[in-house]
């Protein structure tokens, strides 16, 4: 496996000399995150982002993400221009050695929670979604953590009221047509696509989500089978749908060499719905057997990139909510554990 971490570029408030310090750490996960939804990034970016990250001694083969812009998922006809710059976008990422786009086809929401600073009882605070809370957010006069800053309230009516009457169905086969227009770029160029699942996995405010679980994964690689058409297997995502049986779907899908891109983050259910709080990565602070899942994609032939994702603030750390160094670096180091002991049991 590959070790790496998110880097928000030359603004995040975690140096890239800060992350070249965690052991064993191969690379970073980024973007060109100045540049509209759905334009086409600079060349002189992408370079950039890409030499600084190498003169700090890591690599630069994972990009997330490439956002889709909404007028794809919803088959409006400007997709055909939205879909070109995505192509394009692709083989200026291979160009400066990229071998994997984490997306998503998630509408409006690319994840939903109800608190960011959830106070555990070891004294941290983590992302978290209480059911009780969900039912109490009124759809028309949507006001939900993370999001406020993103959507102006006439935005998010408006895309809400587009989206109405959009089906699992029509949301399926619009994903199925963008990914049939830019999976033969990916063939061509040596970049693997790696879908990320619904945060959580269910249907939010009417929104339909169609990547949620195993049956949702076999109908995509089915419509389009090329191995470039892949997955970002998320831990914390699919492990909030607790019907998902995760060692399962990690044996599944490793041995089909369909996970590319491997987010590992543990979750707590916290009540018997749908409520979960964000935790430490270790297998005993949550509801998910992270050593069994490791263990799993190895024995089936997993070689693919891996990142510790959201973490706690700890240790009084102020930083974006997830996104912190100090528990991510922590999860780093039991990520490398959980790979050294898992591989040598392969062997």
């Amino acid at each position: 496996m590959k070790l790496t971490f998110r880097w928000y570029g030359k603004n995040d408030c975690i140096t890239l000399s800060h992350l070249r310090q965690i052991p064993n750490m191969s690379g970073v996960v980024t973007a060109c995150y100045s540049v509209p939804v759905g334009e086409v990034w600079p060349r002189e970016e992408l370079a950039e982002l890409r030499d600084l990250s190498n003169k700090a001694g890591l690599e630069m083969e994972v990009i997330e993400s490439i956002p889709v812009h909404e007028d794809i998922k919803l088959g409006k006809p400007t997709r055909e221009r939205l879909i070109e710059n995505y192509c394009e976008n692709l083989r200026r990422c291979a160009e400066v050695g990229v071998k994997c786009v984490c997306y998503n086809f998630m509408p409006v929401f690319d994840w939903l929670r109800t608190e960011m600073h959830h106070q555990n009882a070891d004294g941290s605070n983590s992302l978290s979604y209480s059911y009780e809370d969900f039912q109490k957010v009124d759809p028309h006069n949507l006001h939900l953590p993370g999001w406020d800053e993103s959507y102006s309230q006439e935005e998010l009516q408006g895309l809400l009221e587009e989206y109405s009457h959009v089906t699992h169905e029509m949301l399926f086969d619009n994903l199925v047509y963008f990914l049939k227009k830019v999976i033969p770029v990916c063939d061509e160029v040596g970049i693997s696509m790696a879908i990320h699942p619904d945060d959580p996995p269910w249907d939010v405010f009417g929104l339909p989500r169609i990547v949620s679980n195993e049956k949702d994964l076999d109908k995509m690689f089915e419509a389009v089978p090329s191995k470039n058409n892949g997955l970002t297997l998320c831990t914390g995502s699919f492990g909030a749908g607790r019907n998902n049986d995760l060692v399962h779907m990690a044996a599944k899908y490793a041995s089909e060499g369909r996970v590319h891109f491997l987010h590992l983050r543990n979750i707590k259910w916290t009540d018997d719905k749908d409520s979960f709080c964000e935790v430490g990565h270790c297998t005993s602070y949550g509801s998910l057997d992270m050593a069994e899942i490791v263990l799993t994609l190895v024995k089936n032939g997993f070689k693919g990139y891996v990142r510790p994702d959201h973490g706690r603030n700890i240790w009084g750390e102020d930083a974006k909510p997830g996104y912190g160094l100090y528990d991510r670096a922590l999860g780093a180091t039991y990520i490398n554990g959980l790979f050294e002991m898992a591989e040598k049991i392969a062997k």
